[in-house]
């Protein structure tokens, strides 16, 4: 009895010492006499209500006691009033709702703007076939009906006037080509369904961080506004202009607005920022506009340049060979009547395959868009720069591998870029970004 006991004691004291929040077993053995057909009665103990059953069952010489404590609700008495773990803020549900309405709108943002930038790049294969194909047949009825012009007027006439109406519907359909220009259209739906693609995790990240503000939902707002309307899906009316008269790059964002300071920014020290980096940024910042940025405009340019000269010769060529065609079998013009008709359909051929086939309106929007890129990274810098309040900017060491990774360089090789272009007296080869 008195191991009996004194085991009893051990584990009554193992079931005191053990914490509300966790789930043992506790397992106690006796040796003693065998005791057929006996049950003991054990007194309440003071724990009992933590116990919920204790049975004691004899066979033999073995006696196993086993202790079961289960898991119980904390009550408000006994819990602790603070924990630094449920030490977080509480998400506002109204700004979570908020964001995910607009991940909805962005999602169907982009199933648009794929599907209209395929739509357009049809039109550009399609239209430049066709039109091709109706300039040719048209020249080529131009050359029978010179040679079939001695052979009497009701075949002569029936050419003339068949290739006649074919240059006409192939200038005014190349007009509208010209005008819209196809291939810049697609180009302009990719780079969108792109950039809404970017919004969307940017939006999916904020709401993973946690504790999203009605600012981050503001901001959201006016990236999907900005980006709506730098590039828009309908034609008539707000289409962008593509002969600008002069070219700057293109944007997408809004406005940069001074910076909050977000969750990331506990620290009491300088946000990450330094002397040295905010020099180098501002080096990087000078590379990207002297450099990367006036490139890309300057070839923007030529490819305006080239492609305003094919947009006007080629509706000019097959207005010209409509006029050749219609005098061709006439006395008083000559065989020049017949170069015109023939020659200038086949170089419309070539003026438009050379405009639409090569995509010089896609090539030049190309050019506009990686101009705004390099705008865009520009401003970003420039905008955490010109806070005097280093909490207020987006932390430095995040914000240097982001301007690291958007230029395709290490943060090594940034650092690098900025110590050689701070060189005086040393000109500047090297362009900011590897990328293209």
């Amino acid at each position: 009895m008195a191991t009996f006991r004194a085991s009893s004691s051990m584990s009554s004291s193992s079931i005191s010492s053990s914490s509300c929040c966790r789930r043992e077993i506790i397992r106690a053995t006796t040796n003693m006499p065998k005791i057929q057909n006996s049950s003991f009665s054990l007194p309440n103990l003071t724990t009992r209500d933590l116990v919920e059953q204790l049975k004691l069952t004899s066979s033999g010489y073995t006696n196993t006691t086993t202790t079961h404590i289960q898991k119980l609700p904390k009550s408000p008495s006994n819990s602790p009033k603070t924990s630094p773990k449920c030490d977080s803020k509480v998400s506002d549900p109204v700004a979570i709702a908020k964001l995910y309405a607009i991940m909805e709108a962005v999602d169907d943002r982009v199933e648009m703007h794929k599907n209209v930038g395929e739509q357009r790049s049809n039109w550009n294969s399609l239209l430049l076939t066709s039109i091709n194909a109706i300039t040719l047949t048209a020249s080529t009825m131009a050359g029978i009906a010179a040679t079939t012009s001695a052979s009497g007027s009701g075949p002569l006439a029936a050419l003339k006037l068949s290739s006649t109406l074919l240059y006409l519907a192939a200038t005014g359909m190349l007009s509208i080509m010209n005008k819209i220009q196809p291939s810049q259209l697609a180009e302009e739906q990719r780079n969108a369904a792109r950039l809404f693609k970017q919004i969307h995790e940017e939006i999916h990240t904020t709401i993973s961080i946690g504790n999203p503000s009605n600012k981050q939902v503001k901001d959201a707002m006016e990236k999907v506004l900005a980006l709506d309307k730098a590039y828009p899906l309908p034609l008539l009316g707000v289409m962008l202009d593509k002969f600008p008269k002069k070219v700057g790059p293109a944007t997408w964002w809004p406005q940069q607005q001074r910076r909050q300071a977000k969750e990331l920014e506990e620290r009491k020290d300088k946000n990450g920022w330094d002397a040295k980096l905010e020099d180098d940024m501002r080096e990087i910042a000078g590379v990207l506009n002297r450099k990367d940025e006036e490139d890309y405009l300057r070839l923007g340019e030529k490819a305006l340049k080239l492609n305003k000269i094919l947009a006007i010769s080629g509706p000019l060529l097959t207005g010209l060979a409509a006029i050749g065609s219609a005098f061709v079998g006439s006395p008083s013009h000559g065989s020049w009547a017949v170069v015109l008709g023939v020659v200038g359909g086949a170089l419309s051929s070539i003026v438009n395959t050379l405009e639409h086939g090569v995509q010089i309106g896609m090539v030049f929007e190309m050019y506009r868009s990686n101009a705004g890129f390099f705008k865009l990274m520009e401003e970003s810098i420039e905008s955490n720069l010109k806070d005097r309040e280093v909490e207020r900017r987006e932390n430095g060491e995040l914000f240097e591998m982001k301007v690291a990774l958007q230029l395709g360089r290490s943060l090594s090789e940034l650092r690098d870029l900025a110590a050689s272009s701070s060189v005086k007296g040393e000109a500047m080869e090297e362009f900011a970004s590897k990328l293209f």
